[in-house]
C-alpha cells in the first residue's frame, strides 16, 4: 500500500506508461492491451488473496485509467462523471443489480486534493463496470484501496458499504450464507448511518432466513 501511495503522489504520464511496459509512444490500443494483461494476472480472483499482486493490479488499474484522462484525443475517450449536491448518503434506495451502479454518484469533496479528487472519479468509473459485471472481488480491491487513502470521505465510506452489501447478496444467491453474513456485517459497520443500507441489509437477512 506504501507503494500505491507514493505513486498516486508521483503520478505522471511516463510513470503510467511504465507501469504498464510501454513506450511513450504507444497507442491507444497497445494500452488497453497490455492493461487487460496484466488485469488478468494480477486481478484478486486469480492472486488468491496475495498483498504484492493486489497492490500491483490496484497500481496498473490507477495507471491506465490516470492515461485515458491526461493523454490527447488519440488515446482519451473520457467519459462525463455525474455530480450531485452533498447531504445525499441515503440516496442509495435499492443497492440492487444495475441500479446499485446508478446510486454510486461523484461529490466533489473540497478536502481532497486534484490528485485525489481525480483518482475518486477515475474509480467511480472503474466500480460502476466491476459491479455492473459482478466482479465483486475486483470491486472490493478498488473501493477498499480508496478508502485507505480517502478515510473521511463520507461518499468513498458509502460506496464501499454498497459493495460489501451487494457481495453479501449475491453470496446469497450462491449458497454460502456465512460469508454472506460476514460482509452484510461488514456494510452495516462501514456506513451505519445509512438508513436506506440497513433497509437493503435487512432484506437480505430476510432472504437468508428463509433459506436457511
Amino acid at each position: 500500500m506504501l507503494i500505491i501511495l507514493l505513486l498516486l503522489s508521483l503520478m505522471n504520464s511516463a510513470e503510467c506508461y511504465r507501469l504498464l511496459g510501454l513506450s511513450g509512444k504507444a497507442s491507444f490500443e497497445e494500452v488497453k492491451f497490455a492493461y487487460r494483461g496484466l488485469a488478468r494476472k494480477y486481478h484478486p480472483d486469480v492472486s488468491s488473496g496475495d498483498q504484492r499482486a493486489k497492490d500491483k493490479f490496484i497500481e496498473v488499474t490507477i495507471a491506465y485509467k490516470w492515461l485515458l484522462n491526461t493523454v490527447p484525443r488519440e488515446i482519451n475517450q473520457r467519459q462525463t462523471i455525474p455530480t450531485h449536491q452533498a447531504g445525499h448518503r441515503d440516496s442509495v434506495a435499492n443497492v440492487s443489480g444495475k441500479q446499485a451502479t446508478q446510486a454510486v454518484q461523484v461529490q466533489v469533496n473540497p478536502s481532497l486534493s486534484p490528485l485525489e479528487q481525480q483518482l475518486k472519479a477515475s474509480s467511480y468509473q472503474q466500480l460502476q463496470q466491476f459491479l455492473k459485471t459482478q466482479k465483486f472481488p475486483r470491486a472490493i480491491a478498488l473501493v477498499e484501496s480508496l478508502a485507505q487513502r480517502m478515510s473521511r470521505d463520507p461518499e468513498v465510506i458509502q460506496w464501499q458499504a454498497i459493495v460489501y452489501q451487494q457481495w453479501g447478496r449475491f453470496l446469497i444467491r450462491d449458497h454460502q450464507i456465512d460469508k454472506a453474513r460476514i460482509y452484510l456485517r461488514k456494510a452495516l459497520q462501514t456506513d451505519p448511518h445509512n438508513r436506506s443500507l440497513w433497509a437493503e441489509v435487512e432484506k437480505d437477512f430476510h432472504c437468508i432466513e428463509k433459506i436457511t
